[in-house]
């Protein structure tokens, strides 16, 4: 098997996995409600992203290189894997750590809205945004640049897999860091591991309606594999407790967008009362009235 092959079959596995363990324990029965514009989004930009997006990325950047570097080619094959593992931290999980935080500031947040309009938590959720968000993000451009540096295929295979384990984890309906935080003989591992990699308590605080309960932090928590990014430039909340809601307050007042303005604006564009998602829209800044905080799963 070549590295893409390994790369595409662990990653199955690991959707499965994780599809298997909402099922279990029944959480995705109870707690996810898509409607059929959820599971348009959510599909549609799966394959895109997957079809179109990733595939761009990596061409654009080759045939580019070839072009204008054509010398840099395989310029740092020879490096220690460590090595790569390092710039890819830093160009693809840094640079998406940025590119995570500006999506929510004025001009970003219509590419980024759609992820945070589901009302519910799933691994279906993880790849639920604008279609020119990830042609846009940085991250997925520095990656293309970075395997036509010579960072080996395998390398890079294996860490999307590390990276795809933690940000489906985190987002999904299974809670695998609950159980964890109740065992007191983990609690010194977990005070680690909740600070270096994004966890299903630290995302979904971010993707809470409301900060008023004192677990909701949707404008902090953005990392995505590390979480470490979070605590250096001070936008990390950890509770160990998860929301009561998901979503936005503006999509309980003033009804759901569509699934096609949420994927292709600016191309398509909403005509709801106070949408982002149009010429001279705002963003909803109004916050949900505060729910009551999940009991701690340990002190």
């Amino acid at each position: 098997m070549n590295p893409s092959q390994i790369q595409n079959t662990l990653v199955l596995c690991l959707i499965l996995g994780f599809a298997l363990m909402e099922i279990v324990s029944r959480l995705y029965s109870r707690k996810v409600n898509a409607s059929g514009d959820d599971t348009k989004l959510e599909l549609l930009m799966f394959i895109s992203l997957l079809a179109i997006t990733q595939p761009l990325a990596i061409l654009v950047t080759s045939k580019l290189g070839a072009t204008v570097f054509p010398d840099a080619k395989g310029v740092i094959a020879d490096w220690p894997w460590l090595a790569m593992v390092g710039l890819l931290i830093v160009l693809d999980d840094l640079s998406q750590y940025w590119w995570h935080r500006l999506s929510h500031t004025t001009f970003l947040w219509p590419l980024h809205r759609a992820h945070h309009s589901a009302q519910y938590m799933s691994i279906r959720v993880t790849f639920r945004n604008n279609f020119f968000y990830y042609l846009m993000m940085p991250g997925l451009w520095l990656a293309g640049a970075l395997l036509y540096l010579g960072v080996g295929g395998i390398v890079y295979a294996l860490y999307v897999v590390v990276k795809l384990a933690v940000i489906l984890g985190a987002h999904c309906a299974w809670r695998w860091d609950q159980a964890l935080y109740k065992i007191p003989a983990l609690r010194p591992l977990m005070w680690v591991l909740e600070r270096t990699i994004s966890t299903p308590a630290t995302h979904w605080a971010h993707h809470a309606i409301t900060n008023a309960d004192g677990v909701g932090h949707y404008k902090g928590n953005f990392g995505n594999l590390l979480f470490i990014w979070d605590l250096i430039f001070g936008s990390a909340l950890i509770t160990r407790q998860y929301p009561e809601e998901v979503g936005l307050a503006d999509d309980h007042l003033f009804g759901p967008e569509r699934w096609y303005h949420q994927m292709f604006y600016p191309l398509l564009q909403s005509q709801r009362e106070h949408s982002a998602l149009r010429f001279g829209g705002e963003i909803y800044d109004g916050d949900a009235p505060a729910a009551s905080p999940s009991p701690s799963a340990t002190a």
